[in-house]
């Protein structure tokens, strides 16, 4: 691993701690496979406020792929593309309690085949259930890592090979966490404090700001 990715890492984890931890509420891997396809742009914590209802209302797997589509984009419908996830969210249900016995794949191919599922969604599961080490590219990560020259690249599966070549396994789960964290609070997508950012003098972003 080359010096600067290994500071990078080291100054992360110096500031946000190794705990894994999710944003997303959930109790069971079913929860947290609808909780993460509900999250595509949009923010976790509105996600959140919509599951606490929605996990109450459709308590099981089965009464999700037994839902009335319309109802179930009014219980989402604070929530962006509200439907095509609703019509993602019981397609989905109903492949999981009729072709996997209501278990949530580990595999990466199976867990493509579900509807609304693509490769973010898919490593999200492999790495909080399963512990699977996962790269997870989602925009933060995209971002923050062209911007340390981590990747060149603008496709999210591109950039996650190249995180695949960059990091060591056991921080592939963990970069994502910290870099979320990153890109919330100092690295914003607008207006990126980098006079605040403890990782400033290793960034190579063009339009770094002093």
């Amino acid at each position: 691993m080359k010096k600067r990715t290994k500071e990078i890492l080291a100054r992360l984890d110096e500031a946000y701690g190794t705990d894994y931890r999710c944003y997303l509420n959930h109790d069971s891997p079913w929860q947290l496979l609808i909780a993460v396809i509900l999250s595509a742009q949009c923010t976790d914590a509105r996600v959140n406020i919509v599951t606490k209802d929605l996990f109450q209302k459709y308590s099981t797997l089965e009464a999700f792929a037994g839902a009335d589509i319309e109802e179930m984009e009014q219980d989402i419908r604070s929530i962006g593309f509200y439907r095509n996830k609703a019509r993602n969210i019981i397609q989905c249900a109903r492949k999981l309690v009729e072709e996997y016995g209501g278990e949530v794949p580990r595999d990466l191919e199976e867990l493509t085949s579900l509807p609304g599922v693509g490769r973010k969604t898919a490593n999200v599961i492999r790495g909080n259930v399963y512990h699977e080490p996962s790269v997870v590219v989602d925009t933060h990560v995209k971002r923050i890592s062209k911007r340390l020259g981590l990747t060149q690249e603008d496709d999210p599966v591109k950039v996650e090979f190249d995180l695949m070549k960059a990091l060591p396994k056991d921080h592939w789960i963990l970069y994502n966490i910290q870099i979320i964290t990153l890109g919330r609070s100092i690295c914003t997508a607008r207006s990126p404090r980098c006079s605040e950012c403890f990782l400033s003098d290793l960034c190579k972003a063009e339009d770094k700001k002093k």
